[in-house]
């Protein structure tokens, strides 16, 4: 149910944007990340993982007003939920194999990306970009190399979604619509990262479950009684 309506508010803040009905973006946007932290929390994921969720509501909205102090506010709590990703992917994540491999990739992204920005951006927003930017990048590597395809998939999601935002920030050319499709990446970058984790985190549950099962079957069998040697 909650997974339900965290795809109904997806897909009325999407077509909201689509049409240009700014009414029903302010209603729905403001719901996605409570409905799909709550979804996680009914799942038995970590703590991490909501407080990442709920660290993007408050990015969401605060980035409702045009302000740029609410702008810098909202990229704030991003960042804080960047950083409880890092902590949850630390924490429950194995580092795979060639794990090096796609780590030049994700560095040139960072530096190309500010290097282009920079000149563009206002300038008391450089450094909270570039700053942010690193944040943003680790995330999504470290989601791919420890928790898998699905989960990576999620966080270049995100690093696709905000720099959408960053370019517009800078006045560069954008698509038509652009809000559209800034939300679609992240709403997709978001779900994707709480079910990829939730997926590889119950896959690593299972053999340990199934272990500690099969261990309390043997504990519970009854042993027969030892024989005795004496005549």
């Amino acid at each position: 149910m909650l997974l339900a309506c965290f795809a109904a508010a997806a897909l009325t803040d999407l077509v909201s944007l689509a049409v240009g009905f700014d009414g029903g973006h302010v209603v729905a946007k403001p719901l996605l990340m409570p409905l799909l932290a709550a979804w996680a929390a009914a799942r038995d994921t970590p703590r991490l993982l909501v407080a990442a969720l709920l660290c993007g509501w408050g990015g969401d909205v605060l980035l409702l007003s045009d302000s740029d102090r609410a702008f810098v506010a909202g990229m704030a709590s991003f960042a804080a939920g960047h950083v409880c990703y890092l902590a949850l992917f630390g924490r429950h994540g194995t580092p795979r194999a060639r794990a090096l491999v796609p780590a030049p990739v994700y560095a040139l992204t960072l530096v190309t990306t500010v290097a282009l920005l920079w000149p563009d951006l206002p300038a008391d927003l450089r450094v909270p970009v570039a700053g942010y930017s690193v944040l943003l990048v680790a995330m999504a590597y470290t989601a791919g190399v420890r928790f898998g395809l699905v989960t990576g998939l999620g966080g270049a999601l995100f690093l696709l979604s905000d720099t959408l935002i960053a370019t517009g920030v800078a006045h560069w050319p954008q698509l038509p619509r652009p809000d559209f499709w800034i939300m679609l990446t992240y709403v997709a970058a978001q779900f994707l990262l709480a079910s990829g984790t939730r997926r590889a985190l119950e896959a690593r549950r299972g053999p340990l479950t199934t272990y500690g099962e099969v261990r309390s079957t043997q504990d519970a069998t009854p042993r027969p009684a030892p024989r005795s040697t004496t005549p």
